[in-house]
């Protein structure tokens, strides 16, 4: 059974792990903290490191039964690998695949697979996961191989250390760049979603026009924070939604003037149409900056082509 709790103002400011202790007392603060690394408490309905600080009403969701009801035993689960390197490995996550077991979701994730290639893995919290994607977002994660090597990759994401871009196909079109500096939060009428609030945790990201297909456009955004669904939001609130995006684009919107045949396409699309195409940091030995890419799966690929067609 879940609980969730709103963190008060009074523990504002303070660490994941101490403020668990402190509303959650049957647990202790040494098996809460591992239920943390292990993803089996979440921040807002997000993965969190114990040492992430928390603020004024704050979700923070347990579910004490959840080491039984999921499974992170080793299954055959289909993803390619981009890189492989003796501390860490570069994943293209293909889309409708969640990262990791828990609540709705017990078995058949990214970490279960991770898991049956590298047995290894499960001595790394989360099998090395220390990022994450929503489920139909497709593209590069980055899986910690050792222990040294996770925690020097967190920090980097803690520091805003970590480039990421990603691939977006939406409906409108731009001209140039843009950046949207707006706070996100929890959704004040619907938990599962977040929005635009003043209230919300800052919330920075840029995005370049790419191409254009009239009215319809492939967008890169690079972001400085990783708030939950944070480019989906972002776009949506600029009137910018992504195609195939069930959240934030429920009504399926469709441009003025677009053909018939192109309408089925666009709401036949099985997915938000967005993809992480490249990540970047700095290499902790050698100071360098390391850059990978994802190129886009083929059915984004097919719907550009599907835009082409018609410009």
């Amino acid at each position: 059974m879940e609980i969730v709790k709103k963190v008060s103002k009074e523990f504002s400011g303070m660490r994941l792990d101490k403020v668990s202790s402190m509303i959650f007392g049957d647990y202790s603060r040494t098996q809460l903290k591992k239920w943390i690394l292990e993803g089996r408490i979440l921040l807002n309905n997000e993965l969190a490191s114990p040492r992430e600080t928390v603020s004024t009403n704050d979700e923070i969701e347990i579910n004490p039964i959840s080491e039984i009801k999921t499974s992170w035993d080793p299954e055959d689960i289909n993803f390619d690998i981009i890189k492989e390197e003796k501390e860490y490995l570069i994943v293209n996550k293909p889309s409708n695949l969640i990262m990791h077991p828990g609540a709705g979701c017990n078995q058949g994730t990214l970490a279960n697979g991770l898991l049956f290639r590298y047995p290894e893995l499960k001595n790394i919290p989360r099998a090395g996961i220390v990022h994450r994607l929503d489920k139909d977002t497709s593209g590069i994660v980055l899986v910690a191989k050792t222990e040294k090597f996770r925690n020097y990759f967190v920090h980097l994401l803690q520091e805003r250390k970590v480039k990421k871009n990603y691939k977006a196909i939406v409906v409108g079109k731009i001209i140039g760049s843009f950046e949207i500096d707006e706070p996100i939060g929890r959704d004040i009428k619907n938990r599962t979603k977040m929005s635009v609030r003043p209230d919300g945790k800052e919330a920075y990201s840029f995005v370049k026009l790419e191409e254009s297909y009239q009215n319809y456009s492939l967008l890169d955004i690079s972001i400085k924070t990783g708030r939950t669904h944070q480019i989906r939001v972002h776009l949506s609130s600029k009137k910018l939604p992504i195609i195939g995006d069930k959240t934030y684009n429920p009504s399926k919107h469709i441009a003025k003037d677009t053909p018939n045949d192109l309408v089925d396409v666009i709401r036949n699309f099985p997915r938000q149409a967005l993809h992480s195409s490249q990540l970047s940091f700095e290499h902790p030995n050698s100071n360098e900056v390391l850059t990978f890419n994802a190129p886009m799966h083929e059915d984004m690929k097919n719907l550009i082509d599907s835009f082409k067609k018609h410009i």
